[in-house]
């Protein structure tokens, strides 16, 4: 039987797979520190990361070790029973992040649902607003997943077209405007404030500095939660561990995922004190792989590699440099260049002969694989294992595919 090409493996996940995600077309087999390579064995710069889920570089040696070693031994009890490593988890999370209590689940989305039902829980418990009347501000643009109910607060009719009908109880207003944001929470019911520090999947959207420190200043004044959605911005990605550092601003509720297992394994988590943590009791709430004991040990090394290799001190080095070098291409395409860290987006013109999605084709024939989003902005997201000679040499690829653009 002759080999599989990469036609033959894009021609089976279309006849048999749903047809909810445009892949660029290269069909990935092997993984390892920034680089991955197609089932022709061309290899390539893996810009996306994963949706920077794979912050510490694919199959990180630690990482992998972690995961088998565990795997051999005890994978699954679900929460009817303790497992030996889930207290160390959570004790290693509570103190490196400085909160009472830890939440565990597995995808980003699970993690903003619990992060709500704690909001929501706490406003009737401990605020005091009357029950089924509590309200979450949330900002167009944002993206926390595809439930129900997180689209319900969406803004991108891509993620809520004929999806209704839609949870209550959020109020949509302006990214990067704290007088909208003040304007929202005179409302005596609003019990939260859920924002991403910057906008990842909107197109890199960075607010201006001192808008998160402002905002959690209107949330306390207000009685307000100030829930952080770090899944994507978080551990190391924007040249902070958490990018909420960049202004010293601690949320009340902190959501992570994604990098919080290296790209090996769903892991998620919400942070919160006890106070708004022990609202919801035994029974309440839960997930059956939510802390199982892959996730507990798998987590602690991803976390142990990003602070021991200091990634997040080479993303905002390195971010430095990306930045620069792609403000310096002499193109007609780009609009803008923006980003924090290694957390960076290009912005291309509309209405032109050739589109974001024809730079990302130019550049997979060049070596560098990335995404557009929202159809003109493409994320460039790289591993925080890569070097400056790496990062050098994949610029001069993306310069490289623009020049071939002829625009």
């Amino acid at each position: 039987m002759s080999k599989m090409t990469s036609h033959d493996f894009i021609e089976r996940e279309e006849r048999y797979g749903a047809h909810n995600y445009h892949p660029l077309p290269v069909v990935l087999e092997k993984g390892e520190g920034v680089f991955v390579w197609d089932v022709e064995g061309n290899r390539y710069y893996d810009f996306l990361s994963a949706y920077s889920a794979v912050n510490q570089g694919h199959c990180h040696p630690r990482i992998i070790k972690a995961l088998t070693g565990q795997a051999s031994k005890l994978t699954l009890t679900s929460r009817a029973f303790y497992n030996n490593l889930l207290g160390e988890w959570e004790e290693y999370m509570t103190k490196l992040f400085g909160y009472d209590k830890m939440l565990p689940m597995n995808s980003g989305a699970e993690a903003v649902e619990t992060a709500l039902k704690l909001c929501r829980k706490w406003a009737y418990k401990v605020k005091g607003i009357p029950r089924n009347d509590a309200k979450i501000a949330v900002c167009d643009g944002n993206f926390h997943g595809r439930t129900i109910t997180i689209i319900s607060m969406s803004s991108d009719p891509d993620a809520y077209n004929d999806y209704g009908p839609f949870t209550p109880g959020f109020i949509n207003i302006p990214y990067n405007d704290i007088g909208a944001l003040e304007n929202a929470l005179k409302d005596p019911h609003v019990a939260g404030f859920l924002v991403e520090p910057i906008q990842a999947e909107a197109g890199v959207y960075v607010p201006e500095d001192g808008y998160l420190a402002k905002a959690a200043e209107v949330c306390k004044k207000h009685q307000v939660l100030f829930i952080a959605d770090e899944v994507q911005t978080g551990l190391g990605r924007t040249g902070k561990m958490l990018a909420c550092n960049h202004e010293n601003v601690r949320p009340d509720i902190l959501i992570l995922g994604k990098a919080l297992s290296g790209g090996t394994f769903p892991v998620s988590c919400v942070l919160a004190d006890d106070e708004i943590m022990l609202t919801i009791r035994p029974g309440e709430h839960g997930s059956t792989y939510g802390g199982n004991p892959m996730a507990a040990t798998i987590a602690i090394t991803a976390l142990n590699v990003l602070i021991d290799e200091k990634m997040a001190d080479n993303a905002e080095k390195l971010g430095e440099i990306f930045r620069s070098e792609m403000k310096s291409i002499q193109s007609e395409m780009i609009e803008t260049v923006r980003g924090k860290g290694l957390l960076n987006a290009v912005a291309i013109k509309p209405d032109l002969p050739k589109s974001a999605w024809d730079i990302c084709l130019r550049m997979k024939e060049n070596g560098v694989i990335a995404k557009p989003t929202h159809e003109h902005i493409i994320r460039f997201t790289p591993p925080l294992v890569i070097n400056e000679e790496q990062i050098r040499d994949a610029i001069g690829l993306i310069k490289k595919s623009f020049r071939e653009m002829g625009i």
